[in-house]
């Protein structure tokens, strides 16, 4: 190679002009005074793939095919969802009434009842009128004139036979010369002599003869007494199924026509007929526990006390109130909130519960339409993701409780029947959710078949931007805000390009634009002004800024006074302005790092720090290595690289990730090799890949705003800039403020493609072009590179000689003296 020489570099990296910097709104496109002469929007812009998906998964009506909705939170994903879903809902018929009513043979499995829209109210309401009558119909009935005639004259006739039995078998004794006498105890027998009984005095004077006989005769007719006796607990069961009999017919009488009514009501509907059915052989059955006329009384007491209550109906599912099949979002899903629950009232020390206790879930009250969830609320409550898998699959509602589900409850509880279940379900969360649910969750696809993935910004082109307006002057409106002038949303527009980290689209987030619209108006208000106008925006904007930068500002306090090291002048070999990025929620911002690079005799290595102390993350591993790689292929075709090297953020007592610095450090590694003194009045952002190339990164914006706010501060020279790839120049959104400053020539931007461009920036130096024989001119980056690279060769294959020179020597005088050689 040559001599080395230095030359002017001849710059091939773009300086941007300040049109690049900004994508202004073309007030043509805004042919508007105020957002009141623009109509609303009634479609949804820039999701029409996610909308395609949505309504595909409602049109095919097979089990499996529930739709998950991906997208970020304040994307409008649950508005549109919503809307989707009611219209198409509106078309469809409404869903069927349920309710719960007693199995009076089984009453721990209560019974469940579907019936058409409307008609589980009238049988809720028949059924509490029929219970509210039957407190007073049954007690009437009992205690009617006929009824206790009739009861008398069933009792006189059993204690007529009674004693027509007795009054017979005393006749026949008396005939032999035995008394029937009756005791405080019951019946005994004695001998009579002209017609007084036998006293046992005079018993015993009696011969032995006669004793003999009328002992006889007591021990028979006591045999024919206990025979007569003995039929009495028979005529008195006789007498007791007489009576019931006749409280059945009573009660039948009373009850019956009541029960006939309803009936006919609901001839159409044998489940509500079979109930019926029930309810009256119950009631029959067990007329004695309604005969007191207080039992009505209890009608709002305690419910399992009532006696009454168990010939209602628990109106589970009203589907009256839903025009249309009903759309159900459930703020928070719950196990108990999605399946339903049993509830339990306390009643003298223990907790006791019935069918009228059961109250329905999201899924009874979505059944036949459509269920909304918040995926992220969901899968945080406890067994309500297993709880809901296992209804979708069994295609039925099982009300359980968890202690019954997990075994922790062995006490006998309400199993109520099933419920059919036939509901579309729609999901809507954070992407990292759905991922997570297809990878870890087998039953996750089989559920979901259908993603709706939610667009996080759309092009701006004319048509997307006059749509754009639409959709705030929609939102003002809905806000009941103040119209806003076309200056205004030409300002709005811009700043959701920014927000999208691009030009040449628009960041769709509902809720960070309904944010702005509304700061912005009250702006205006407490101006006192009609219309919203572009300052008002921009105020609105500025103050969302500044309540969220106060670490940026601190940081930057920290550089100026110089506790943060970083030079925006002079000149520094080594040493790079790196850009760094801090996240703060929905505010980032970026600041300057310093980033050195130092060299030595070694054997081909590159340490990162950052990664030695564990401080780095892959992708920043990933980026170093790659530097290495480009470092060895270019300049170590030949030779080996024998160099050690060290990178590192100064000042940085953090994690460091991401490969955005990757171009920084090795235009610093390449500054260390070459001895070339880098211009510090430049920051660097990009990555790199193994060829040279610039690839592009996130928040450019940012970045640069990052230095330059350091350059303002410290006195803008001219000489400053920030170095971007070129391919982010579609991405620049810059402050008003940066852009003024690049066309008064005080600060510049410029865009590089490859190291080489970056170095040459950096350095004033020319990076050097091989020619067609691999040459490069001398004293350009690259020849002062490789020379160093060659020369910390030839120094590591000078070592290794001397080194093995020595060794060998020491051998031979090891020999000499007879010392075994090893």
């Amino acid at each position: 190679m040559a001599r080395p020489s230095r030359k002017k570099a001849t710059h091939r990296a773009r300086s941007l002009d300040p049109d690049q910097l900004y994508q202004a709104c073309d007030p043509a496109l805004l042919p508007f005074k105020t957002t009141a002469e623009l109509t609303d929007l009634s479609e949804t812009i820039g999701q029409m793939r996610a909308v395609e998906a949505l309504r595909f998964g409602v049109s095919v009506r097979h089990p499996g095919y529930n739709i998950f909705i991906l997208g970020p939170a304040g994307s409008g994903r649950y508005s549109l969802a919503l809307k989707e879903l009611q219209d198409v809902a509106a078309r469809e018929p409404a869903a069927l009434d349920w309710c719960y009513v007693n199995n009076f043979e089984q009453p721990h499995k209560p019974e469940a009842i579907s019936l058409p829209t409307g008609r589980g109210e009238q049988l809720q309401r028949h059924m509490r009128q029929f219970a509210e009558e039957l407190g007073s119909v049954v007690p009437a009935a009992f205690d009617s004139p006929e009824y206790h005639s009739r009861v008398e004259a069933i009792n006189e006739e059993f204690k007529q036979r009674q004693e027509q039995a007795l009054e017979a078998f005393g006749k026949t004794a008396q005939e032999h010369g035995i008394a029937l006498i009756q005791t405080p105890t019951g019946f005994a027998l004695a001998p009579i002599k002209e017609g007084a009984v036998v006293t046992p005095d005079d018993f015993e004077h009696l011969p032995a003869e006669e004793q003999q006989r009328l002992n006889d005769l007591i021990q028979r007719f006591d045999e024919e007494l206990h025979q007569v006796v003995h039929q009495f607990p028979r005529w008195r069961r006789e007498h007791q199924t007489r009576l019931r009999e006749f409280n059945r017919e009573t009660i039948g009488l009373a009850v019956g026509h009541l029960i006939d009514e309803l009936r006919q009501h609901y001839a159409d509907l044998p489940k509500v007929r079979a109930f019926l059915d029930a309810t009256l052989a119950d009631i029959i059955e067990n007329a004695g526990e309604l005969r007191e006329p207080g039992a009505s009384e209890a009608l709002t007491g305690v419910a399992t006390l009532n006696p009454l209550q168990r010939y209602q109906a628990n109106l589970l599912v009203d589907a009256v109130t839903e025009a249309g099949a009903p759309v159900i979002f459930e703020n928070h899903p719950t196990y108990q909130n999605l399946i339903g629950r049993i509830e339990h009232i306390a009643h003298m020390g223990t907790l006791v519960t019935n069918f009228s206790l059961i109250k329905p879930g999201a899924l009874h009250r979505a059944n036949g339409g459509y269920l909304i969830l918040d995926a992220g609320k969901l899968l945080v409550q406890p067994y309500a993701w297993e709880g809901l898998k296992r209804a979708l699959q069994s295609h039925e509602i099982r009300i359980e409780s968890l202690g019954e589900i997990f075994g922790f409850a062995n006490t006998l509880s309400l199993q109520p029947q099933p419920i059919p279940l036939k509901v579309k379900l729609v999901l809507f969360g954070e992407r990292l959710f759905y991922y997570l649910l297809c990878q870890l969750d087998p039953d996750f696809t089989d559920l979901f078949k259908v993603a709706a993935d939610f667009e996080e910004d759309m092009a701006r082109n004319p048509e997307n931007t006059q749509l754009y307006a639409r959709l705030i002057a929609t939102l003002v409106r809905r806000q009941e805000l103040r119209p806003f002038d076309a200056s205004a949303v030409g300002r709005l527009i811009e700043h959701a390009s920014r927000l999208a980290g691009d030009s040449g689209k628009l960041l769709i987030h509902a809720r960070s634009m309904n944010d702005l619209l509304v700061e912005a108006a009250h702006f205006a208000q407490v101006a006192q002004r009609g219309v919203v106008g572009r300052d008002d925006v921009q105020q609105a904007i500025d103050a969302q800024i500044h309540r969220a930068d106060r670490l940026r500002q601190r940081h930057l306090e920290r550089i100026l006074e110089g506790t943060f090291l970083i030079d925006t002048s002079g000149n520094q070999a080594g040493q790079v302005n790196g850009l760094a990025v801090v996240s703060l929620g929905d505010y980032q911002f970026a600041h300057p790092v310093r980033i050195t690079a130092t060299t030595r005799l070694g054997e081909g290595s590159v340490i990162d720090i950052e990664r030695e102390v564990e401080l780095g993350g892959a992708i920043h591993s990933k980026g170093v290595l790659i530097l290495s790689s480009f470092l060895a292929a270019r300049y170590s075709h030949s030779t080996p690289l024998s160099l050690n090297a060290s990178l590192v953020f100064e000042q940085s007592y953090g994690g460091v990730e991401g490969d955005s610095a990757s171009l920084a450090e090795l235009c610093a590694l390449l500054s260390a090799l070459s001895g070339l003194p880098v211009h510090q009045g430049f920051a660097i952002t990009g990555s790199v890949n193994q060829i040279g190339q610039v690839q592009a990164i996130g928040a450019v914006n940012e970045k640069i705003e990052g230095f330059f706010d350091v350059c303002r501060e410290r006195g803008l020279t001219g000489k400053q800039g920030v170095l971007v790839p070129v391919s982010n120049v579609r991405h620049l959104m810059l402050r008003q403020d940066v852009r003024d400053a690049v066309a008064a020539g005080q600060f510049h931007i410029h865009a590089v493609q490859d190291v080489d461009e970056a170095i040459e920036l950096l350095t004033g130096v020319p990076a050097g072009k091989p020619d067609a024989l691999g040459v490069v001119p001398e004293g350009s980056v690259n020849y002062l590179v490789a020379a160093q690279l060659l020369q910390l060769s030839l120094m590591r294959k000078a070592y290794g000689t001397s080194a093995r020179e020595a060794r060998g020597t020491h051998t031979r005088a090891a020999a000499k003296r007879g010392v075994p050689k090893r």
